[in-house]
């Protein structure tokens, strides 16, 4: 969870553009049995960025099949980070909460790879 009282510091527009956080459609999900804490391996088609995966410490409050086909959001330009035997290509976002992590989504469908603006 965000600390409400660290202090993050301000950050010009320029290094706001440098982070892709853009929209995708979850086109596969796996059980990750590997996973220190309960997590899904996590496919995403995020347009012309071509699909993506990662590892996602989700499964507390989504099922396979919650997650199929949703449009959800990722930051897509952070660096690979190998998390055990698999490669993660992209970071999930959602809001930590004390029964789990409630994902971030659109609230209407747009096309695949919408940079959030």
């Amino acid at each position: 969870m965000s600390e409400p009282n660290k202090d993050y510091g301000e950050i010009g527009w320029d290094d706001f553009e440098k982070v892709l956080i853009v929209a995708g459609t979850v086109t596969r999900v796996e059980a990750f049995p590997e996973a220190r804490k309960p997590a899904w391996k996590v496919w995403a088609d995020f347009g012309p960025y071509g699909e993506r995966k990662t590892s996602a410490q989700i499964a507390a409050l989504y099922r396979p099949e919650d997650l199929l086909g949703r449009q959800i959001v990722g930051v897509i330009n952070f660096p690979e980070k190998q998390i055990g035997p698999f490669r993660s290509q992209f970071l999930l976002t959602g809001f930590p909460t004390g029964e789990g992590v409630v994902i971030t989504r659109p609230e209407r469908a747009v096309p695949n790879g919408t940079r959030l603006a």
